[in-house]
């Protein structure tokens, strides 16, 4: 280009002409481009046409792809040979990626895209969640197996993820087999038809917190999508009835339904949902509904394949609900069965539900005011199956309903526990001397502030095959209390919050079950200092999880631990230990062989220097500062 532009007069010119072009006839004919006028050799004359028009000629017309319709584009990505080509070309800009995600994989012409089995999983929360991002899943997974699952977590109105973005993942993955789709307020009817009509292989649909989902959205996906198994409904005000009614007409191979906090969700639905799914649905929850006994009546008679019930937060049913529901027979394969917050949990009601259930395994009774010991003991009594139950702030329930249960349950009962039950007294008459209950292998008794020594010895001699005992934030218990217990050979022990819990105590648990003590908690217990922790070096051969968090012990308890050949611990929490301090560095490195997971948060006479060392020293265990 210099070659062309450095000429500075008349003689310039052609004493260079010879490097540009031999030929002047050549020159003639590249500068006649420019609509200049060039004399023969013979004349020397002045070049009048201005640089911009010579510079023009050499300026190159540019051609790009983009200058095509998009229904050209459209008709060369579909024919390309496979999905990693569409992938390349997605990834040239947004608006192609838009483009290939709006082809159907029946509109592909190569044989590869059909063949996805759907082995892929995705998930997207808060600002990550959008339509490009989707668009982006949509593509890229197309040629790597397929999607099979995607879960979006939205951020309610300011959520970016819309019908379009749906519409993507529908066009794009006709493997996916599970949807969760949370807290997205910006998607409509539109975009569920569109992942029916594109996702027909769809098994498990959660829908939570969708307020502008409606019948209409969820009739779709009954038309198409009818080997659905799963299905969640939480929060989605515009769900009622209609759907479910289409639910139950076309997917009759449905094994779970969950429906929460759907205010237009009555007995007509729930009623046509059980009645079409007799043989096929195992697990059920209605949880805040506005139905009736109706639903329980329907439950009971129809239910006949359900093992999992959860019924909670329902105003409106009453006793008679779950009376019937106990006397329809249906239950006769219940296994779980969960009930919080239904006033109708009366003791009419509750005996009526154990003697329906035969085979009934684990019962959770919580926050039902009106139960009183007589009802709980008619429920023991009743289900001769039972082996694990569970009661939660049932303030009339007493010491004398918890007894009598574990006394009528039988000897199948493996776990029996107590939280927040304000009704629970200390006894103060005798067991019958003959009594036992030799199966419980489990008791946890959690904030029943009237919990005292008495029931403590009464349930030593009751449960002598007792291996897991949890007793949190009980103050009624002093050291005697505890030293009940010791006839039991403990496996995994929970003291958190007893107060007067002491070094005696833990001494003599540590020596008498040194062999079988795996887990040992005494979080917050202030009374235990490094006697006790010199007693479990001593003693603990198995114990892999000690909590000594907010407890009273210093450098040499740690260095008592640290010395002990038996000990291999693999989780220790000391959080909240002032007298702890840098000193404990080579005990812990020692401890740090083994360790999995090390808590040291709250301990201020530990300086970040001495944690960064262990950070990078235990780089198998997990360190909270």
């Amino acid at each position: 280009m210099s070659q062309i532009f450095g000429f500075a007069g008349e003689n310039d010119f052609y004493r260079r002409r010879s490097t540009v072009y031999p030929n002047p006839k050549e020159a003639n004919l590249f500068l006649s481009l420019a609509d200049c006028y060039f004399p023969p050799p013979c004349k020397k004359s002045r070049i009048v046409a201005p640089s911009s028009l010579l510079f023009s000629a050499f300026e190159e017309t540019t051609v790009s792809i983009d200058v095509l319709p998009d229904e050209c584009l459209f008709e060369i990505f579909r024919r390309l040979p496979g999905p990693q080509e569409r992938t390349a070309c997605a990834s040239v800009s947004k608006h192609w990626l838009s483009l290939v995600t709006t082809i159907r994989q029946t509109e592909l012409l190569d044989d590869v895209s059909d063949k996805t089995e759907g082995c892929l999983s995705r998930s997207l929360d808060g600002k990550k969640a959008t339509d490009v991002r989707l668009a982006a899943v949509a593509v890229g997974t197309a040629g790597r197996g397929g999607l099979g699952k995607l879960s979006i977590r939205g951020s309610g109105s300011s959520s970016k993820v819309t019908d379009l973005g749906l519409r993507s993942i529908a066009r794009s993955c006709p493997s996916l087999g599970s949807l969760s789709l949370w807290n997205l307020s910006t998607i409509t009817d539109d975009g569920l038809s569109e992942i029916a009509q594109g996702c027909s292989q769809l098994e498990k649909l959660d829908l939570s917190c969708c307020p502008t989902v409606t019948d209409k959205g969820l009739v779709a996906i009954a038309k198409s999508c009818v080997n659905l198994t799963e299905l969640t409904l939480e929060a989605c005000s515009r769900i009622g009835d209609e759907g479910l009614l289409a639910i139950s007409r076309s997917c009759s191979k449905l094994k779970s339904v969950s429906i929460k906090n759907c205010p237009l969700v009555r007995d007509q639905g729930i009623a046509a949902l059980l009645s079409n799914t007799t043989y096929s649905l195992a697990k059920l929850k209605l949880q805040a509904l506005n139905v009736t006994d109706v639903s329980l009546a329907v439950v009971g008679h129809y239910g006949l394949s359900v093992t999992d019930l959860v019924l909670a937060g329902l105003p409106h049913v009453s006793e008679k609900g779950f009376w019937v529901m106990g006397n329809g027979v249906g239950l006769q394969k219940l296994n779980s069965l969960t009930i919080t917050a239904c006033q109708g949990v009366t003791d009419m009601g509750l005996e009526s539900v154990g003697k329906g259930c035969p085979n009934m395994k684990k019962a959770l009774i919580s926050k039902s005011p009106l139960l009183s010991d007589n009802g709980l003991v008619s429920f023991a009594k009743g289900s001769l199956s039972l082996e694990s139950l569970q009661l939660e702030e049932c303030h009339r329930v007493t010491q004398f309903g918890c007894f009598g249960s574990l006394l009528n349950c039988g000897a199948k009962l493996k776990s029996f526990s107590l939280v927040n039950c304000l009704g629970i007294r200390d006894l103060t008459t005798g067991l019958p001397p003959s009594s036992h209950c030799s199966g419980l292998r489990s008791l946890s008794v959690r904030n029943c502030p009237g919990f005292g020594d008495a029931n403590l010895a009464a349930l030593g001699k009751l449960c002598p095959q007792l291996e897991n005992i949890e007793l949190f934030g009980l103050k009624g218990i002093s050291e005697s209390g505890f030293l009940h217990l010791l006839e039991n050979s403990l496996v995994k022990v929970n003291f958190s919050g007893c107060s007067n819990l002491t070094d005696r105590v833990v001494s003599a648990i540590s020596s008498r079950n040194g062999w079988t003590l795996e887990v040992l908690n005494v979080d917050g217990c202030t009374k235990i200092s490094d006697a006790s922790l010199i007693s479990i070096a001593e003693n603990c051969h198995i114990l892999s999880d000690l909590d000594i968090s907010k407890c009273s012990i210093s450098d040499n308890g740690i260095q008592a631990l640290a010395s002990s050949d038996k000990l291999k611990l693999q989780i220790l929490s000391m959080a909240g230990c002032p007298m702890v301090t840098d000193r404990s560095l080579p005990s812990i490195v020692k401890l740090g062989s083994t360790l999995l997971g090390l808590n040291l948060q709250q301990c201020r006479s530990i300086s970040s220097s001495t944690v960064d060392f262990l950070v990078e020293r235990l780089y198998r265990c997990d360190i909270l500062s």
